[in-house]
């Protein structure tokens, strides 16, 4: 346990951090899933609208630092490719 006064509050501030980037990992992997199934179900509309709510996600959580440069560039492709290739 935390002793001083800004250990005390570091601990408080890490907590609310590790929520918010939890959150946006939930989120991006949700939109990613969703796009998945879209294209599953072979609809090629909502694929794209699902695509371009899954990549703004991957990439604010590039920007925060929750996913990695490679991790943001290798799904985006994929997704990209799994919709552009739908009839």
């Amino acid at each position: 346990m935390p002793n001083m006064k800004n250990a005390k509050k570091a601990v408080k501030v890490i907590a609310k951090k590790k929520e918010a980037n939890n959150n946006f990992g939930a989120s991006m992997k949700t939109a990613i899933r969703n796009v998945e199934k879209a294209v599953l179900n072979k609809d090629k509309n909502k694929a794209t609208d699902a695509l371009k709510v899954a990549i703004k996600r991957i990439d604010k959580a590039g920007a925060k630092g929750i996913a990695a440069k490679n991790f943001v560039a290798r799904n985006k492709s994929r997704l990209s490719k799994k919709v552009n290739e739908m009839e």
